[in-house]
């Protein structure tokens, strides 16, 4: 039975990508979701576009208008209308989901579109581009990427396989909607890495009876997405206790953070208990691919894709004053905790990355550069982060801040 509550929306540049287009559309229809076409060519055609919303009326979204689209040049066009094409989704009243068809130019065309949209909205983009790197199309969001095998270039027996099952796997979505938690519970933002684990897993334990802890993985994306959820309301606090990701941004490691980490916390004013989770390391995938300049630095072979190496003092002096920056910029609530017997699993007595001369130079420098007040304060504990004692004054020193805002 078709559902009359909104549409898919189906977007592709139909001028090259036409025919795949419809072909989409079509097995969206049979499967019983209503669906709408959006044509996003950047090049004038000559004959109209056949699609329900024409590459002109989404370009007239952009702020200079569609000038800025049709300009002749690929590449200012495909910025521009992917500009425009942001504009013109957020103010669709009746979207149930999104389902995009590209290769690499309609791939960075539509994604930032489907970024900005909240969470949980269904989001599919079939793409050639899905097979590789795909952290600058799917961001913080929750995009599924399809990899088409084929180029998006007419149907054949392979294509029509791959749009086909998208297009299904797109109204499955639709037609099965998870329905919204009943659950009243305040949402959390905490942070873990797997040599922090411990510690998160006590914290969940010790909140989940009155909070919904949302555990996000500091791999860069996780820091990302927890921070968008964050700008968007969705979470009442964090307990920000693994901020490896510093370290990664820092120092060229493979799961980093940008230069907007910690800014949620500034924007949203949320109350935020931090820590120095896992700042004894930066991750870098198979030794192969560890820079030469570091050749010579201690290293820790977690699996055979994964190589961490410990950070030298120096490196935890200038990780210490990056954060401190970002803290001195945060009006509300804000508790950072300090592990003084260790950052994570390996920095504990007896393990490959032990080193009090490294932890001395962050919490020195940290505690030097951030400028406290009773909103922004710094705390000595004297465990591991992962001994259930900093676990326990964490949850202390979060309730504490919660019973403030109150």
């Amino acid at each position: 039975m078709t559902i009359n509550r909104g549409f898919v929306y189906a977007v592709a540049t139909a001028d090259t990508k036409g025919r795949e287009l419809f072909y989409v559309s079509d097995c969206l229809r049979k499967a019983g979701v209503d669906v709408v076409t959006v044509d996003l060519s950047t090049q004038p055609v000559s004959t109209p576009s056949t699609a329900d919303f024409p590459p002109e009326l989404v370009a007239d979204f952009h702020p200079d208008g569609r000038e800025a689209v049709f300009c002749g040049d690929r590449g200012r066009a495909i910025n521009a209308m992917a500009q425009a094409f942001k504009i013109f989704l957020s103010q669709r009243q009746d979207l149930l989901g999104v389902i995009g068809l590209g290769g690499s130019g309609g791939t960075a065309l539509i994604t930032p579109a489907m970024q900005a949209l909240p969470i949980g909205v269904p989001k599919v983009m079939v793409s050639t581009m899905a097979s590789g790197d795909v952290s600058g199309y799917v961001g913080a969001s929750d995009i599924s990427m399809v990899y088409s095998v084929t180029d998006v270039s007419g149907l054949n027996r392979i294509s029509r396989r791959v749009l086909g099952n998208a297009a299904h796997q797109i109204a499955g979505a639709v037609l099965f909607p998870i329905e919204k938690d009943s659950n009243d519970k305040p949402a959390l933002g905490l942070t873990m890495f797997g040599v922090t684990t411990p510690c998160i897993q006590t914290v969940s334990a010790m909140l989940e009876e009155h909070y919904d802890c949302l555990v996000f993985h500091a791999t860069g994306s996780g820091g990302k997405a927890m921070e968008k959820l964050t700008d968007s309301g969705m979470l009442s606090g964090l307990l920000d206790l693994t901020t490896t990701e510093v370290c990664d941004y820092l120092f060229g490691g493979v799961l980093a953070c940008d230069e907007t980490r910690f800014d949620a916390v500034a924007n949203s004013r949320v109350p935020c208990v931090i820590s120095c989770g896992a700042l004894d390391m930066v991750n870098f995938g198979h030794p192969s691919g560890v820079p030469e300049k570091y050749a010579d630095r201690l290293f820790y072979h977690h699996n055979a894709q994964v190589t961490l190496m410990r950070t030298t003092p120096e490196e935890n002096a200038t990780m210490a004053k990056w954060i401190a920056d970002k803290l001195n910029r945060c009006e509300g609530d804000i508790v950072f905790l300090i592990p003084e017997g260790g950052f994570s699993a390996l920095d504990a007595p007896g393990q490959a990355f032990w080193s009090p001369e490294a932890r001395a130079a962050f919490i020195s420098t940290l505690e030097a550069n951030v400028k406290q007040t009773s909103r922004r304060v710094i705390r000595r504990l004297p465990f591991n982060i992962n001994d259930p004692q900093f676990a326990l004054a964490a949850v202390r020193e979060f309730r504490q801040l919660i019973e403030k805002e109150c």
